[in-house]
């Protein structure tokens, strides 16, 4: 296969990783407005879709980090074009997986993890301080802090609202949780259509269409805008059950709170370049806020599934992605 047609079937890969990223992450942004009836699940989809959109066209910055930040640009022509997408196909392989069993894991870590993969059957140069500076310690402190800051934020509400009747808040909250959907989805885009621009952007560069000193094409941009939203529209209902009802059934309240702190986590990390995981946020801030009715409410079994399917990702990410390189490499290297 030429250069130029496996860019083309590149860059078709990582639109459709972005289309898996939507449905798979649609429901950490509405699965909490959902739950509480505060939306339903098509019009929070929409409004999840176009605040995506708008996330998306904001910042360039963990497009950056994850085009240049975690491994060393291949330099090998059509190798290192294989790397890319083998990259890709582990990601959306475990991508397919999780969502089929309804596990809310990270699309994030599943491309960096099929980066890393990828980048090593090929023997090319992982940037393992990137790696850890950039991706392993918010992978291990974003959680905690998604958890601490819910749990606190939870109280300060309860507290704030100890003397309003059951019925009003109920109503004022969910008026609120539509604001607080909307800012997840839209910290939703800043994050994770970035990525896959970070990959296109990757593979422009490896190609020689695009100088490594140029930043994301435009059309990269709204492409994976457009794709991430698509994916959203479409809706993750198995991973939406899991986050809305099997962790902890959620109130109005809580659900706001849960989404509030969540958002805020995810826009702060953007802002620095860091591909945090908008899956482990947002799990971690619905524990939180479950933690303040009392520590048995939360099921600490789907929790620690979750968990595992966290601690799995890279891994098993990064080995898919090299077998997908050893079978790949043969035919068109």
């Amino acid at each position: 296969m030429g250069s130029t047609a496996l860019v083309v079937v590149i860059v078709v890969v990582a639109l459709g990783f972005d289309y898996t990223n939507g449905f798979h992450d649609s429901a950490n942004a509405i699965a909490t407005s959902v739950s509480t009836k505060a939306l339903t699940p098509r019009v929070a989809l929409a409004m999840a879709a176009v605040a995506n959109v708008v996330g998306a066209l904001i910042s360039t910055k963990v497009a950056s980090t994850v085009g240049k930040g975690i491994i060393e640009t291949p330099t090998s022509g059509t190798s290192g074009l294989v790397v890319v997408l083998a990259a890709l196909i582990g990601a959306i392989v475990w991508n397919l997986g999780t969502w089929y069993f309804g596990l809310p894991s990270s699309s994030s870590h599943a491309l960096i993890g099929g980066l890393i993969g990828a980048a090593l059957a090929a023997a090319e140069q992982v940037k393992w301080a990137g790696v850890l500076d950039k991706v392993v310690v918010p992978m291990v402190v974003s959680p905690l802090v998604g958890f601490a800051f819910s749990y606190l934020f939870m109280l300060a509400l309860m507290w704030v609202f100890r003397r309003v009747s059951a019925v009003r808040a109920t109503r004022g909250f969910r008026w609120a949780q539509i604001a607080s959907a909307a800012t997840m989805a839209f910290g939703h885009g800043t994050q994770d259509a970035q990525k896959t621009m970070g990959v296109i952007t990757l593979t422009l560069v490896v190609s020689g269409h695009v100088s490594p000193s140029e930043g994301v094409p435009d059309w990269v941009i709204f492409a994976s805008a457009a794709a991430i939203s698509l994916g959203t529209y479409s809706g993750g209902w198995r991973i939406m059950r899991t986050m809305g009802r099997r962790i902890f059934s959620l109130t109005p309240a809580s659900g706001f709170a849960a989404q509030t702190v969540a958002s805020g986590v995810m826009l702060a990390t953007a802002q620095f370049g860091l591909p945090v995981s908008t899956t482990h946020v947002i799990s971690s801030s619905v524990m939180g806020v479950g933690a303040t009715r009392r520590f048995s409410a939360v099921r600490w079994g789907v929790a620690g599934n979750i968990v595992t399917a966290w601690v799995l990702t890279i891994p098993a990410a990064a080995a898919v992605a090299a077998l997908a390189f050893a079978l790949l490499h043969p035919f068109m290297g």
